[in-house]
Formats: C-alpha cells, structure tokens, sequence
C-alpha cells in the first residue's frame, strides 16, 4: 500500500472535457511526463489510489488533458473535478535534483544544525517571492539556497543551518 510520504504533489485537476472523459490537469512539474509514467495517484474517499493514463496531450505549459484507462464518460470523470495529483517518488530519476518542484519537498523532516530536528514540512508556500516551507507546528522557515545544507532524499531530511534567532520570528 502507498503512504502518502512515498509521493508528492504535482497538481491538480480541472474540469471534464468533452464527453468521452478526459479532464483538464494543471501541473507544477511535468516529472509524470519526462519519466513516461503510465499512473498518477489520486485521493479518493482517503485512499490513494492509482489511475492509470491512457493518453495525455498539452495544452499550456503547465496544462494538459488526461484520459484514464476506464474512464469514458463525461459522468465518470466529473467526480475527481479538483482532485489533487500525485506521484510516486521512487520514479523519479535521482539525476533530476534541479528539476524537483517545491511539493516534492513536503513529508520532509527539516532538521537545523543548531536546533536539531524542527518538524515535518506539511505545506509549501509559494505565493510570494520568496518560498515558505511550513512546518506542522505552523513554523514558516524560508526556503533559500543559503540555508540549506544538504538533501537527503532516500531518508527524507532536508538539513539546514538557519541565521541566529530566525525561529524566534
């Protein structure tokens, strides 16, 4: 069974289009597609659950249309309207370090050199210039170059060494 720590966010979908099931995708990485996945995860009624892709086409940069495997109606498909996307993180190519999005990174534990281990990132926010990792005790810890030490992607650790009185804010 998949954990949700063994996949991160790539998206969302929109609407139905047309009747023969497809549905509208917008994406914050095109990993599913530069890997040739054949699935993509959705979350229904709590459970991730597999959704294999019968075929896809772009229409953007950061959009696409789907069509599942065993989707083929506008009814079938309407009910995952607004579904977050996922993806498995072991399909992705370890050489791909510059291409990760910033959801990647959510499920890590963030552990600062002088503070140890502040918490696990549950969100990020990228809706100003500078990007927010947000911790589950609510902690917003900017996400720069500058303060990040070293990524370890296997054990899920994002080690930091943060500027004196930061966590203070």
């Amino acid at each position: 069974m998949i954990k949700e720590e063994d996949i991160f966010s790539i998206g969302r979908l929109g609407k139905p289009h047309g009747v023969k099931g497809e549905i509208g995708f917008t994406f914050t990485t095109d990993v599913w597609d530069r890997v040739d996945a054949d699935y993509l995860f959705l979350m229904v009624d709590g459970i991730l659950v597999p959704f294999f892709l019968e075929e896809y086409r772009f229409r953007g940069e950061h959009s696409a249309l789907l069509k599942f495997v065993d989707i083929d109606s506008i009814e079938d498909v309407q009910e995952y309207s607004g579904a977050e996307v996922y993806f498995p993180q072991s399909l992705v190519p370890e050489d791909n370090e510059a291409d990760y999005t910033w959801g990647y990174f959510e499920g890590f534990r963030v552990v600062d050199a002088k503070e140890g281990e502040l918490g696990r990132v549950v969100r990020v926010d990228e809706s100003t210039e500078n990007v927010l990792l947000e911790l589950e005790n609510g902690t917003l810890i900017p996400a720069a170059e500058a303060f990040v030490k070293d990524i370890d992607h296997e054990g899920r650790i994002i080690r930091m060494d943060l500027p004196e009185g930061l966590l203070d804010i």
